[in-house]
């Protein structure tokens, strides 16, 4: 039997489709329930046929929801909010039905939609009839969807319901608990796994006409390793970069882009974000009406090119909202006074920390292997010493695992 300590405090939302293992869900409820687990439940039409929601109810002592279109549930709770206000979704049992609607996308019970727009972990304790189990419809759907991490406990052999013999069997209630402490145990060493966050990295290059652009020396290094280090802390990781000539961190899902304005767009597509890492050096500005041909020298002197400014990426994600990730960390690179123009950044741009770093000629910043930096929060200045790049990386991504140790331990 695992160790069920990780469950203690844990929140889970349970999907009760329907099928005869549905009495099993009860079961599940109450050894979640003895260790400490807030249990939600969401029951489907066709599971309500099998346990009602007044058993449901009484074992979570919480409402049970059911309808989508619930006018209450919808302004008080949210399909949305409930899907991810859990740290585990588990669905018990998982029918056939379940199982190709989720691999599908579909979103047209109240099931379906929290396990569509979930951010969270999903497991998974199919039951069905053995031939509906083995049929190759089900098998490709169960291997699409733990080919998109979804987490799967059973089926089990053994005599069904209909008299057939054979896997298909839910697992069993003590089973699930430990399959879910198993998830917990591991998300202990990736305290991140459930977050969201958004990384940019590189520069931008602004085009002046098809062939020639404004740039900046940024290699992207620092940015990529800062999203390798949140994945590996078990973070799911949009990074958001310019044009550089690093591979795509494992673990991340990559955006590349040329502008400021291509970044802008692709993180507002990546929210919401639990957290957002603004490494890239962004163009402070771009040219104001690109030529549609190379412009040529014509013995007038060079052309006159009217700048506009770029958007303010940093300040756009730090803006309050609804959207807006619960911890924005800009950068600052620096040729002088850092801290105190850094300082100044991040009471301006709104965002909670800024990384400071000079950048100054001779430093080696920029396209180097080292960095040192300064991280600035609103209780003060950490001065790091000179690490590799990879070493500033993990050492930030600790440090934003802590800060959501500390806010989820004050709630």
């Amino acid at each position: 039997m695992a160790d069920h300590a990780s469950l203690a405090g844990k929140r889970v939302l349970l999907v009760i489709a329907g099928g005869i293992a549905a009495y099993k869900s009860l079961e599940l409820i109450r050894r979640l329930r003895e260790r400490g687990v807030t249990v939600r439940a969401v029951l489907t039409e066709a599971g309500a046929r099998f346990v009602t929601p007044l058993s449901v109810q009484a074992l979570t002592e919480d409402t049970v929801y059911r309808d989508l279109w619930s006018l209450t549930d919808e302004s008080e709770m949210g399909h949305i909010r409930l899907s991810r206000e859990a740290d585990l979704l588990v669905v018990a049992p998982a029918t056939a039905n379940l199982l190709a609607r989720m691999a599908a996308g579909m979103a047209d019970d109240l099931a379906a939609t929290v396990l569509l727009a979930t951010d969270k972990p999903v497991l998974v304790a199919p039951a069905m009839n053995v031939r509906m189990w083995q049929h190759a419809a089900t098998q490709a759907n169960m291997a699409l969807l733990e080919s998109r991490g979804v987490l799967r406990v059973g089926p089990n052999d053994g005599v069904m319901a209909c008299n057939e013999f054979g896997p298909g069997r839910m697992a069993e209630p003590m089973e699930i608990v430990d399959a879910i402490a198993g998830i917990f145990a591991q998300d202990a060493h990736r305290p991140l796994a459930g977050r969201r966050a958004i990384v940019t990295s590189g520069p931008t290059h602004e085009p002046i006409d098809p062939v020639r652009y404004i740039a900046n020396r940024s290699s992207g290094k620092q940015g990529h390793a800062i999203a390798a280090a949140l994945a590996k802390l078990g973070a799911a990781v949009t990074l958001v970069s310019g044009p550089t000539r690093l591979p795509d961190p494992a673990g991340c899902s990559v955006v590349h882009i040329e502008t400021a304005r291509e970044m802008l767009a692709a993180c507002e597509a990546a929210l919401p974000a639990d957290i957002a890492v603004c490494a890239a050096a962004v163009a402070d500005w771009r040219v104001d009406g690109v030529g549609d041909r190379k412009l040529k020298k014509d013995g007038g002197g060079p052309p006159a090119l009217a700048l506009t400014e770029n958007p303010d990426i940093l300040a756009t994600l730090s803006r309050p909202g609804d959207r807006r990730p619960a911890l924005v960390v800009g950068f600052a690179a620096e040729t002088g006074d850092v801290l105190a123009y850094a300082t100044a950044k991040r009471a301006r741009k709104g965002c909670d920390w800024i990384v400071a770093n000079d950048v100054s000629p001779g430093t080696g910043t920029f396209g180097g292997g080292d960095n040192t930096v300064h991280l600035i929060r609103a209780d003060g200045v950490e001065s790091w010493p000179t690490m590799a790049k990879d070493a500033v990386a993990a050492r930030l991504a600790e440090a934003v695992a802590e800060h959501f140790i500390k806010d989820f331990k004050a709630k």
